[in-house]
């Protein structure tokens, strides 16, 4: 890059998830005590389009550090898929005289940054921020670590009833194209069966489990489902099979849905988001651009945001197999 970075600014974009928050507040003091500006911008690109900016400083994000969601707001922007919505954002930006741009988001908040960048040439930073950790070049994404805690929990709290109860239960938790989380919180809390997109367990292996499980005397079960996972069209589908051929077992459904993405964020997410907001001020003030910071061996490193859209993410096999021996 050419020209010395002195005003930032931030967004978040997409899904909100818990950890958004300590990154906003993360760039805005990393700004500050590089004597650099920062502009919080509202919305997402769709206040990028519309100019909704406010000046940040180091008061300005007291106190939210603990908080779930978004203090700049989130939003899709259809507009900002288009070549005029685009150019509209960049004048806005060079009217406001902004040098650089933080994206808080996942991967279609990403795609948006890598275009922008191109045909504009207009230096942006990437922060991985989806609970579904589904983003290539980091292992934790922000909001990750914390909806593993409340899927967990919640799970808990389910199970007292199956238990009480003696019913089969099926809890559906986000995930639509990665198992990550069925695979950790369901490991975490003990279930029986966990199904998730990447491994396609099949009808009938999952009613010879839930036989087996019966026959080894468990009176109640837990099954959690993935929300992409292929084994059946929908959650209450695969229900109605189960009805049909194990009538023996009481089964219910829960869909724990948005409930996964709020609530305060977890330590690990405060300090990632932290770390994270460092790394990706610095990067640009020492001339770095279209790239997305991200966590590698509990090292902070950068990866070209072309990749971390393109790259796919792997289920941990090992994880796959201590879930197989657990089940047991």
């Amino acid at each position: 890059m050419s020209k010395t970075i002195k005003k930032i600014g931030v967004l978040t974009s997409g899904g909100d998830s818990p950890g958004m928050n300590a990154a906003i507040r993360s760039v805005v003091r990393t700004c500050a005590y590089h004597n650099v500006e920062c502009i919080g911008i509202y919305r997402g690109y769709q206040g990028m389009i519309e100019g909704d900016f406010e000046e940040l400083g180091p008061r300005s994000v007291k106190d939210i550090i603990n908080k779930g969601g978004t203090v700049l707001k989130s939003a899709r922007s259809k507009e900002f898929m288009l070549p005029e919505g685009r150019k509209k954002a960049h004048a806005h930006l060079v009217k406001a005289g902004i040098d650089a741009i933080v994206v808080i988001g996942g991967d279609g908040s990403f795609t948006g940054a890598e275009i922008f960048n191109n045909e504009f040439n207009f230096p942006v930073m990437g922060i991985p921020g989806t609970i579904d950790n589904d983003i290539f070049g980091t292992s934790h994404t922000l909001g990750y670590d914390t909806a593993l805690n409340t899927v967990v929990e919640a799970i808990d709290k389910i199970r007292d009833t199956a238990s009480s109860h003696d019913r089969l239960f099926f809890v559906e938790v986000m995930g639509r194209d990665a198992g990550h989380i069925a695979l950790n919180a369901g490991i975490g809390a003990g279930a029986e069966e966990i199904l998730i997109p990447e491994e396609n367990l099949g009808l009938e292996r999952l009613l010879e489990s839930l036989e087996k499980s019966k026959a080894s005397g468990k009176s109640s079960s837990i099954v959690v489902i993935a929300e992409g996972d292929k084994i059946g069209k929908n959650v209450f589908e695969l229900k109605d099979y189960v009805d049909a051929n194990l009538p023996e077992y009481d089964v219910r459904v829960s869909v724990l849905g948005h409930m996964q993405r709020g609530g305060s964020p977890s330590c690990f997410d405060r300090v990632l988001a932290s770390r994270l907001g460092v790394k990706a001020v610095e990067s640009l003030l020492e001339g770095k651009s279209n790239y997305m910071v991200g966590l590698k061996d509990d090292k902070v490193c950068l990866t070209p945001i072309e990749q971390a859209i393109k790259g796919k993410t792997q289920i941990d096999k090992e994880l796959l197999r201590v879930s197989d021996i657990m089940s047991t």
